[in-house]
């Protein structure tokens, strides 16, 4: 890769380091000489309570004022000189005390000048200055103890300067050898945390391909392993969106292809309406006319011109009630009331109902069915269902003349079929039976005054109480059937 994360994480590691440890070198030089001047000032001057202490006491002659005062004297590496008021040496921690007097008369008595002051008060000074003879720079404390003993007490600066300058010196060495060491331990430890981000590259390569079978599987329980779970969860959730999006998609094409239908529908329900309703129009206004001009002169012949014009004014209202009925159904805004009943009698009502024309066209209308076959359903519906096929049945029977209305329990269902001896039904003819204003024979149903809604309103009335319906072709006659809940 052009920017591999490992060479990155050993760029920034070795960085991270040459750059901790350029401060280190450069915090040594610069901060190691004040914070050695200020312990040094400290030890001084807690150095100088201890004697002044004692002085207060009188202790400057015991053992243990010479123990202890040996013993500061060796742990912070400081000269220490103590005179009485005749300058006299009570205790020194240098075999040589005259250096350390002349400097010390010299700041009583004859004011020497100094570098640099450093902290003063009434009892005692702490400076730092120049040794002219030996060429050191000293931090020293010099003052009056209680009982008018004098003290001076000095430590050497350069001692802290060359610390500092073998401190950065092993600091650099030590920084070379950990950069190199650090590198070795960083190139193997990369590779934990490179490894599982390479992963998951090639998992999101292939997820742009929208390949989503790979899944994230170096495990683990840091941020890594979490981003790698939430790739696996992304990826089976994008594969389940994209999934739903051409469902979605296809559906959609589906709605479009409905649409398509329904407005050549539309269009066709349009013409079909103008044309049932052309010919009733056209009758009644030229009947009408005719009876205004008294082109009749008898009265016979005038009832017979209002007759048309009943009869076809009652063809255009039952068309326009079914039509209504019909769109109700298709659009769900007629109610469902589900009601125990007995079917068998209203299927004897609907016989008894049209009795006058079933003696007119000389048929016979067998019912077959228990007495009482109680079903749950909706008996306005179902009447209507049934009133349909019987009023088929009679408009069509032809041969034997015969009428079958069967009932039959399957299960928990209920079958209610009406046979009529005739010629069976085109097989082409077949699928389009339920359509709205589809005419098997368009003379014949005219002749009768249908209006090719009957069996759409069946259709829409079964499929709103969930339940079949269908036709069935016989040698002699056809079948139509429908299906309701039986107890």
């Amino acid at each position: 890769m052009k920017h591999s994360i490992r060479l990155q994480f050993m760029l920034l590691f070795s960085a991270a380091m040459v750059s901790v440890i350029l401060l280190c070198i450069l915090a040594n030089s610069l901060l190691l000489g004040p914070f050695y001047t200020k312990q040094k000032e400290k030890v001084l001057r807690e150095a100088y309570k201890l004697i002044d202490g004692y002085s207060l006491n009188g202790g400057l002659d015991t053992e243990e004022f010479t123990v202890g005062l040996d013993q500061v004297a060796a742990r912070y590496n400081l000269d220490i000189l103590v005179l009485d008021a005749d300058t006299n040496t009570i205790r020194a921690t240098v075999n040589d005390t005259r250096i350390l007097t002349d400097r010390l008369l010299g700041y009583i008595f004859s004011n020497d000048p100094v570098d640099e002051v450093i902290y003063k008060n009434d009892t005692y000074t702490v400076q730092k200055n120049m040794d002219p003879r030996m060429h050191t720079e000293y931090i020293e404390l010099w003052g009056v103890l209680t009982g008018n003993r004098f003290v001076f007490m000095r430590s050497p600066m350069e001692s802290i300067e060359t610390s500092a300058h073998v401190a950065n010196r092993l600091l650099l060495y030590v920084g070379i050898v950990v950069l190199l060491l650090g590198l070795i331990v960083n190139l193997i430890l990369s590779r934990k945390v490179t490894d599982p981000i390479l992963e998951l590259v090639d998992i999101s390569e292939k997820m742009t391909r929208l390949d989503f079978d790979v899944k994230y599987k170096s495990g683990g329980d840091n941020e890594i392993a979490l981003l790698g779970c939430h790739m696996n969860r992304l990826s089976s959730t994008l594969e389940k969106t994209i999934s739903e999006l051409k469902t979605a998609n296809n559906n959609l094409q589906s709605e479009l292809n409905k649409k398509a239908e329904i407005e050549e529908m539309r269009g066709d329900f349009i013409s079909n309406v103008s044309h049932e309703l052309k010919t009733p129009i056209a009758l009644i206004q030229g009947y009408s006319e005719g009876l205004k001009d008294c082109v009749n002169s008898d009265e016979e012949s005038r009832d017979y011109y209002c007759d048309v014009i009943i009869d076809e004014a009652a063809r255009m209202n039952k068309l326009v009630r079914n039509l209504l009925e019909l769109n109700q159904l298709e659009f769900g805004n007629d109610n469902v009331s589900m009601e125990r009943f007995d079917i068998a009698e209203l299927i004897a009502n609907c016989i008894q109902a049209d009795d006058l024309i079933i003696r007119q066209d000389e048929l016979t209308v067998d019912l077959i069915s228990e007495h009482p076959m109680y079903v749950w359903s909706d008996e306005f519906k179902v009447e209507q269902v049934v009133n349909n096929y019987l009023s088929n049945a009679i408009h069509y029977c032809k041969n034997e003349k015969k009428i079958e209305i069967k009932t039959s329990r399957d299960g928990g269902k209920v079958r209610v079929s009406v046979f009529n001896s005739g010629d069976p039904i085109p097989d082409e003819a077949l699928p389009h039976l339920w359509t709205k204003f589809y005419k098997v024979d368009k003379a014949r149903t005219r002749e009768y005054g249908g209006s090719g809604i009957g069996l759409s309103i069946v259709k829409a009335v079964m499929e709103s109480l969930n339940n079949s319906y269908g036709v069935i072709n016989h040698d002699n006659g056809v079948e139509f059937y429908f299906e309701v809940d039986g107890e």
